[in-house]
């Protein structure tokens, strides 16, 4: 148990005791470094249940715990912040308590209710971008550091594989393909069929443009072009099963697959079960005729089905075109209610969607709430802001999307610059090399995404990103190898041992290290209750600071004492398997050299 979680049972002892009031929680924060101490207690936030000076408040609440808690050594109080002094014997039984505990921080026992949650869900018509590696990166990671809380997690993505905009691709690949196949072109499939979705794009605005010449107003010009009047047939003859379409749409997004495998593969992330929307858009119409009959929706005079949530703060939204035909929300209604007949243990959904979509998950959720699902309760929209690039923002259309694949290959390409510049791999062969190129760069694109909060909007600049100073990922693993090479000879010298050892008075960066240690649990549950890979990545970096000052200022394998030098190999070993810990949390990994 960790020291803040023992002394708020003794603190709210004590205030019981002292002035009999409940005390609802109590509030801390890390001691200043200019007062002596290692926890401090606010006692302002007390004052609106106890009245009093709060020093002399903290004063008698600081004698209760001196006497009542073996841990706390002493105290001081400044004002209304109760600084307390933790005894260096409590901290060691602590290390001595997790040294060899392989999955420190995380929860073991699963709990009944599983959490799925959805990510990437992309298009069929073009390679995945810049957006969907945030996406990715956030879904993948929010579901491991669940995991690591104590859930039962899956992993899913909604893939959209139909609608016009893959009709768009398969058109123009009949039209100006030629028979051309990803084993023709030497191309991924996802990048040829993104390829005709532009080629499209290009007939569509030359044909617009010819129109117009010929005096055609420019909005019916754009409905009317040729080309786009065909794909729309085309949709029409896919949702009629004609089977020379459906031939061409299963060979099409069979390329698209291939290739978002290899993509997901080289980021790191993976996926439990798929669900497709051509299989999932014509759920929600059954339960919307249930959702008639129960009064939760109207029926308006054309037709449509509508839900009025004005009462709720919202506005009116439709579930169900006039001519019977669901809108995304219907679909979306049906898919949740299929997930979890598909798997009935699951007790709440993450969706990890952009912050563009906040209206629609606000108006999802309180309508399942309002058909009745227990567990519509437990639905989270893990929105998050648009990554930009120094260059600006791109539109897939017109080919300028930040292609994730490239995007990847930059980062590593950018990885084998800056060590070349730094010269540290002489003894390195080629593979070794680009193998650690590769940990690097994705490490790099990785933590400086996940680094900050998901609502926020980030400006991605790769070079930044691959600094090995400062907070980055390459700073996070070049600490990591560091450790790894000290664990390396101590080995070679027999100092690397799993013995209790006796230290009689720890080093002030010791103790500094050690509570950077035992906030690892918290963290992780921090992380998974806010639903951000943030609180990791900014846990770890603060940890490998603290790490970075203790390795500057003590000596460790130089250390005359015996015990204190191999106590000091195994606080190092520990920081290194929780970096290694947190960052697989991340997904990222971390190098033995480098």
């Amino acid at each position: 148990m960790g020291i803040e979680s023992i002394l708020e049972v003794k603190v709210k002892e004590a205030v019981a005791q002292l002035f009999e009031v409940a005390l609802p929680q109590v509030e801390f924060q890390p001691t200043r470094k200019d007062f002596e101490g290692d926890v401090t207690v606010v006692v302002f936030p007390m004052l609106r249940y106890v009245k009093g000076n709060p020093a002399k408040i903290g004063e008698e609440i600081g004698q209760f715990l001196t006497a009542n808690v073996p841990a706390v050594t002493g105290f001081n109080v400044i004002k209304g912040f109760l600084n307390l002094v933790i005894g260096d014997a409590f901290y060691l039984d602590f290390f001595n308590s997790i040294k060899t505990t392989t999955t420190y921080g995380h929860v073991a026992e699963k709990a009944d209710d599983a959490v799925m949650v959805e990510y990437s869900s992309p298009n069929t018509n073009k390679p995945l971008h810049l957006g969907h590696v945030r996406n990715n990166l956030l879904g993948y990671s929010v579901s491991e550091i669940l995991k690591a809380a104590g859930k039962k997690v899956y992993k899913t993505q909604i893939i959209n594989d139909r609608g016009i905009h893959i009709c768009k691709s398969m058109l123009a690949w009949k039209r100006f393909g030629n028979g051309e196949t990803p084993e023709s072109t030497g191309l991924k499939g996802d990048k040829l069929v993104g390829n005709y979705y532009v080629a499209f794009d290009k007939a569509y605005k030359d044909e617009i443009a010819q129109l117009v010449a010929k005096g055609t107003d420019s909005k019916k010009a754009e409905k009317e072009a040729p080309i786009l009047l065909e794909a729309q047939e085309m949709l029409q003859k896919w949702e009629a099963g004609d089977e020379e379409t459906v031939a061409l749409w299963k060979t099409m997004n069979g390329w698209v697959y291939e290739g978002f495998a290899e993509t997901y593969k080289d980021m790191g992330v993976d996926f439990d079960t798929l669900y497709y929307e051509s299989d999932t858009y014509l759920l929600g119409k059954d339960v919307v005729a249930q959702g008639l009959e129960k009064g939760v929706f109207f029926k308006k005079e054309d037709g449509s089905v509508w839900i009025d949530l004005t009462e709720d703060g919202l506005d009116e939204k439709i579930v169900l075109r006039s001519d019977g035909t669901a809108v995304y929300m219907t679909q979306d209604i049906g898919t949740a209610i299929q997930r979890v007949k598909d798997y009935p243990d699951v007790g709440g959904m993450v969706y990890t969607v952009g912050n563009e979509q906040d209206y629609h998950f606000k108006v999802l959720f309180l309508i399942l709430q309002k058909l009745g699902y227990s567990w519509s309760n437990n639905l989270h929209h893990l929105s998050y802001g648009m990554v930009d690039l120094p260059s600006g923002k791109m539109k897939s259309r017109e080919g300028t999307v930040v292609d994730a694949d490239d995007l990847m290959q930059e980062m590593s390409q950018t990885a084998a610059d800056i060590s070349a510049e730094l010269g540290k791999l002489e003894d390195y062969d080629e593979d070794q090399k680009e193998e650690l190129y590769q940990m690097i760069g994705l490490g790099a694109l990785k933590y400086y995404i996940l680094k900050v909060d998901p609502k926020k909007r980030i400006l991605f600049n790769p070079e930044e990103s691959v600094d090995f100073q400062g907070n980055t990922g390459p700073f996070i693993q070049y600490t990591y190898a560091r450790i790894q090479s000290i664990l390396r000879k101590a080995e070679e010298t027999g100092v690397l041992k799993d013995d209790n050892v006796e230290v009689e008075a720890l080093h002030a960066k010791e103790k500094e290290l050690l509570k950077q240690l035992q906030l690892y649990p918290e963290t992780i549950q921090l992380a998974a209750e806010n639903y951000s890979p943030a609180l990791i990545a900014n846990y770890t970096y603060d940890l490998v600071k603290e790490f970075n000052s203790f390795y500057q200022q003590v000596s460790i394998l130089g250390e005359a004492d015996e015990n204190r030098k191999i106590f000091r190999v195994q606080l190092s070993k520990k920081v290194g398997e929780v970096i290694a810990s947190a960052f697989r949390l991340l997904g990222i990994g971390v190098p033995e050299r480098m």
